[in-house]
């Protein structure tokens, strides 16, 4: 009999070697409901406010567009006004038809996400992929 009791009491008891393992596996399988549990909760109705950048400043292109977005949430690009449906054209019409050129995207920080998300969409619906997002220094 491996590992069990002997059968006479006057011979000595013999160690068991075998770990009992159920209590362990007793907290592990606790400890992954709490985390499971609280995991999801963390990040519940998190309020963010985006820091200003602590980047190194970039050299700057020879001539790159900048594509503003004011507080009324129209759009600019460079100093001349352009709505969201002729983005397209003017950007081509500006870069030479070269999409590779820079473009610095601006917004202002009251604006929507989703209006930000919308001029990005627009930007690569259109081919323009490299695009910087612009921001202020840090303090």
């Amino acid at each position: 009999m491996a590992g069990g009791f002997p059968s006479s009491q006057d011979e000595d008891l013999a160690e068991l070697s075998d770990i009992n393992v159920t209590p362990f596996i007793d907290v592990m399988l606790v400890l992954l409901i709490i985390f499971m549990v609280v995991a999801p909760l963390s990040t519940v109705d998190t309020r963010i406010e985006l820091p200003a950048s602590s980047a190194r400043q970039q050299p700057r292109p020879d001539k790159p567009l900048y594509l503003s977005m004011n507080q009324d949430r129209s759009l600019q690009l460079g100093k001349q006004a352009v709505t969201l449906t002729e983005l397209a054209a003017r950007l081509d019409r500006d870069s030479g038809g070269r999409r590779d050129t820079p473009l610095f995207f601006q917004a202002d920080r009251q604006a929507r996400y989703e209006e930000v998300m919308a001029v990005m969409d627009a930007l690569r619906e259109a081919g323009y992929l490299s695009v910087g997002l612009v921001a202020r220094e840090g303090d």
